[in-house]
């Protein structure tokens, strides 16, 4: 494959390396943002790399953001969402629904993951992250900065407001067209969680079906 043109990555971790995977699959050559010199380090000297404190000379760059954490995430967007250009990034084998991958091409900053499945009429905000293989299905409603981790499966009419994080393999069931189940915003579902029903503001649920833990 002949790579056309470099996006640039903010984060050096496993999950920025995974965003470049992604990069590499749609043609683009990946090139890492990193904070410091130490956490250049940390990618190895066969990954291209630039310091952030640098980036005042690739200011014709595209840029996404490859960090899990959303409360990074939004830093790093509200500090630069101004001055640099953020693409959506989506797997070439990822699937929508009908009409579905023309509202994410609306947003901003979005990773979309190999195997991850959107239905329809799904709404979504800017700089979130679909990890891999997750399912979201129809007429839900996802905020900005939301991760969703490999493995999750969102059921129909579901919220999911700002800043969730929804672990691996978890399952968030069903609402109503007239009352969507909710995750508030900054909520967490661990791993594996079966989750029932509306999940609180800033709160942690766990288990099988998931319940608020301290």
């Amino acid at each position: 494959m002949t790579l056309r043109k470099t996006i640039g990555i903010f984060g050096t971790s496993g999950m920025a390396r995974e965003v470049g995977d992604i990069a590499i699959a749609v043609g683009l050559e990946p090139v890492y943002i990193a904070h410091s010199e130490s956490t250049a380090k940390e990618l190895g000297s066969e990954y291209q790399v630039i310091l952030e404190k640098d980036l005042s000379d690739f200011s014709e760059q595209v840029f996404v953001i490859g960090i899990a954490d959303g409360k990074i995430r939004k830093a790093i967007a509200d500090r630069y969402g101004e001055t640099l250009s953020f693409a959506n990034l989506i797997h070439p084998d990822a699937t929508f629904g009908q009409g579905q991958l023309e509202l994410i091409e609306k947003q901003r900053g979005v990773i979309v993951a190999s195997g991850v499945r959107f239905t329809n009429s799904i709404k979504c905000g800017d700089f979130c992250i679909f990890n891999q293989n997750t399912t979201i299905a129809h007429d839900c409603a996802i905020g900005s900065f939301v991760h969703i981790a490999p493995g999750a499966n969102i059921s129909g009419n579901v919220d999911i407001e700002e800043n969730c994080w929804v672990g691996a393999g978890a399952v968030i069931n069903q609402g109503k067209p007239d009352r969507k189940l909710k995750l508030g915003k900054n909520a967490t579902i661990g791993s594996g969680a079966v989750v029932l029903g509306d999940c609180s503001p800033d709160a942690t649920y766990v288990g099988v079906p998931s319940r608020r833990v301290p």
